[in-house]
């Protein structure tokens, strides 16, 4: 089911691109899985929280700043480096790392998601933008954000000890049903995206260069998590940790480029960049299954 799962929806994306409802479904599930899924997956987790959380979210965050930096130095172009570090945790990063290593590995990709997600939310409007942004509406955007909003809920959810809760058959049902459908929305949606945009050889040549320095700087960061950082179950917890270098641009970066900038450079790096991320993110999908 695990694999099953993305593989049909991304199929019924790319069907549905065709049909006249695509432009009205594919921003109402984007709403879901930004707005219902993923918050409820954040709180679940939270609220029934596991060792190492934090510990992984600062590792996501810390990451994405460092992939951020080393860009800019490397070729002094913030809309690049934004993609680089930037990744789609979302749409592609969920129902993936469910689909590689279980459902059992979600609270880890939560946790990885919201250090991400904050970074994201930082960084984006700033690298985008060509006025300079306050403090004020950068931390206004942070606290506006969905996986913020999440946080709080869980943290007051756990003030008024909801973790003590004994029966949560129920709150495991919504859990199961959000996780359903937030694979099912996300594949679905980067089905119809893609279906629609066209990428020539040298973008994919393009993405396979960045997505390989990406994947290298991942090798040597998870190395360090591994050997020198006190992450609880860090065994349990690597191969996600590495899934986060294999995952291409966030697909918000070019609503956020058209709107502050008034074009769309980064679609194609978003399109090719999702196009090798997927035969990458294929390839080590065997390669745990090999050496399991």
């Amino acid at each position: 089911m695990n694999l099953i799962l993305p593989f049909i929806a991304f199929i019924a994306g790319l069907l549905l691109a065709q049909s006249k409802y695509s432009e009205r479904l594919k921003p109402l599930l984007a709403t879901l899985l930004a707005r219902v899924f993923i918050p409820i997956v954040i709180i679940y987790n939270m609220v029934f929280y596991q060792a190492g959380s934090l510990s992984l979210m600062l590792f996501s965050f810390v990451s994405a700043v460092l992939l951020y930096a080393l860009f800019m130095q490397l070729f002094k172009d913030r809309l690049g480096a934004l993609c680089f570090s930037y990744v789609n945790m979302a749409w592609l990063g969920f129902p993936f790392a469910i689909a590689l290593f279980g459902p059992q590995i979600s609270s880890a990709m939560v946790a990885l998601y919201i250090g991400g997600s904050i970074f994201g939310n930082i960084w984006a409007v700033t690298a985008v933008s060509s006025a300079p942004q306050s403090k004020l509406v950068i931390l206004k955007k942070v606290m506006q954000s969905p996986p913020f909003v999440a946080l709080v809920l869980a943290g007051f959810a756990r003030l008024m000890g909801a973790q003590n809760i004994q029966n949560t058959v129920w709150f495991d049902h919504i859990y199961s049903a959000s996780k359903i459908g937030m694979t099912f929305a996300g594949m679905c949606v980067l089905g119809m995206w893609l279906r629609h945009t066209k990428v020539n050889v040298n973008d994919l040549k393009r993405s396979s260069g960045i997505l390989g320095l990406k994947i290298i700087c991942g090798l040597v960061l998870c190395s360090i998590a591994y050997v020198y950082l006190p992450i609880p179950h860090i065994q349990q917890y690597i191969g996600v940790m590495f899934l986060l270098f294999c995952l291409p641009p966030a697909a918000n970066i070019v609503a956020l480029e058209t709107y502050y900038q008034g074009t769309g450079i980064s679609a194609r790096y978003i399109a090719s960049g999702t196009i090798v991320s997927c035969v990458v993110i294929a390839i080590y999908g065997v390669l745990l299954h090999l050496f399991k």
